[in-house]
């Protein structure tokens, strides 16, 4: 599931495969840009705000792309066969003469003017990963809507960027707070921003997410991906409910007993 942490470290990837060269090759495969060739081009830097990737290049431009759900870039060397998933399923492609970056099932690809950037990540909050992390402005962000549950409140990426379901979820049970408690009736709310950052921050050299600092493949997360197993505290069962507004829904596990203060009916 990609988060902050998994645009970080895919930004750092594209920098490190593809800046500093020029482009000898650039196939994006979308109808808006079919015909668009970026071949010739040097490349700035690549860069991650929140869960957005902006790949910077020569002449003011921008290649903005999302992972959403199930993108991702894969890096692999000239010549080598892409490896992401079918042909199908390719979005991108962009080469130099070393390295070849694939982008896959990526719901957003666009391009932009750099100096335009702001459009499509402007009203992100502050940036988990990012120069501009400022725990302060995101506990204020958080606690504007007081009668907000926390867990919409931290998947809305205009209060703090990089949080995504899988977090949420480890977030609130960590801390023992029911998702579906409102912001502000949290305890000692600053919490919440505190270990965000800390998680993303560990996590984002990982290739996979550790929250229990138990590397064992099957005791990775307290609750994610868990439900219906017992729970890691108290051998309760974890739960599983969608949260959030009819069409934006997005699953939430939690331990009713840990966390008390779930859906009607659990």
């Amino acid at each position: 599931m990609p988060e902050g942490d998994t645009a970080w470290r895919t930004a750092r990837r594209l920098h490190r495969a593809l800046a500093g060269t020029t482009l000898t090759h650039c196939d994006l495969r979308v109808p808006a840009l079919a015909t668009t060739d970026l071949g010739g081009r040097g490349v700035v830097e690549s860069v991650s705000r929140g869960k957005h990737l902006l790949l910077r290049l020569d002449g003011g431009l921008t290649l903005h792309s999302h992972l959403g759900m199930e993108g991702s870039w894969r890096v692999h060397a000239a010549g080598e066969r892409p490896r992401g998933g079918p042909g199908h399923q390719i979005r991108a492609v962009l080469a130099n003469d070393l390295h070849t970056a694939v982008g896959y099932r990526l719901p957003v690809l666009e391009l932009l003017r750099t100096a335009d950037e702001s459009t499509v990540v402007g009203h992100l909050g502050p940036d988990l990963l990012g120069p501009d992390w400022d725990a302060a402005e995101a506990l204020r962000r958080l606690l504007a809507d007081p009668g907000r549950a926390v867990g919409e409140a931290l998947l809305d990426q205009r209060n703090l960027a990089g949080v995504g379901n899988v977090y949420k979820s480890e977030l609130c049970y960590m801390l023992r707070i029911s998702p579906w408690l409102p912001m502000g009736r949290v305890p000692s709310p600053a919490r919440l921003p505190a270990l965000a950052r800390k998680l993303l921050d560990v996590n984002k050299d990982r290739s996979t997410r550790i929250t229990t600092a138990d590397p064992h493949p099957d005791r990775r997360l307290w609750v994610y991906g868990r439900a219906g197993r017992p729970c890691r505290r108290c051998g309760g069962p974890v739960r599983l409910a969608d949260q959030g507004e009819p069409g934006r829904q997005r699953p939430t596990y939690w331990c009713p007993r840990c966390q008390e203060g779930g859906p009607a009916g659990t």
